[in-house]
């Protein structure tokens, strides 16, 4: 049997991603398959997150690759940012009908780790990939942002 760890959106985080606290977000859920070593997702966006031609906004695309990026530091137990990330826009992404997003890391050299997201449609054709550069942070990065204003 697998080992996978459901990644849903927590009540108290305010991230635009993944994060329940906020009204306007997308609150994206993943499994991360431990065993695999990789995060997977299936969303249906719908219309609010439509660009140009009625398919998914680019920055709307750059989220969702992002953030299955950024969830595999919980395979080590790291806290991590993105430093640099690189899209290829493939093919639209639709709105109205599922997407599958699947991301892995490449490389760690020191503090970096290496890291790249696809999203496909159902048929499996790739639609979108983000490769990306994620930076280790002490965890004390993230208590300053989240403490209430003095």
């Amino acid at each position: 049997m697998p080992n996978i760890l459901k990644l849903d959106p927590k009540p108290t985080n305010r991230c635009f991603g993944c994060g329940a606290a906020n009204p306007a977000g997308m609150k994206l859920t993943f499994d991360l398959d431990l065993d695999a070593r990789r995060t997977r997702g299936s969303f249906t966006l719908g219309p609010n997150y439509a660009g140009g031609g009625g398919f998914a906004h680019g920055g709307i695309i750059a989220v969702i690759l992002d953030e299955a990026m950024g969830k595999l530091s919980r395979i080590a137990d790291e806290k991590a940012v993105t430093a640099e990330m690189d899209i290829e826009y493939r093919k639209p992404v639709p709105v109205d009908q599922p997407i599958l997003v699947d991301g892995w890391q490449e490389e760690e050299k020191g503090r970096n780790r290496f890291r790249v997201a696809e999203i496909r449609d159902q048929q499996g054709n790739l639609l979108a990939r983000g490769k990306g550069r994620f930076v280790l942070v002490d965890a004390n990065h993230f208590a300053a942002a989240n403490s209430p204003p003095v």
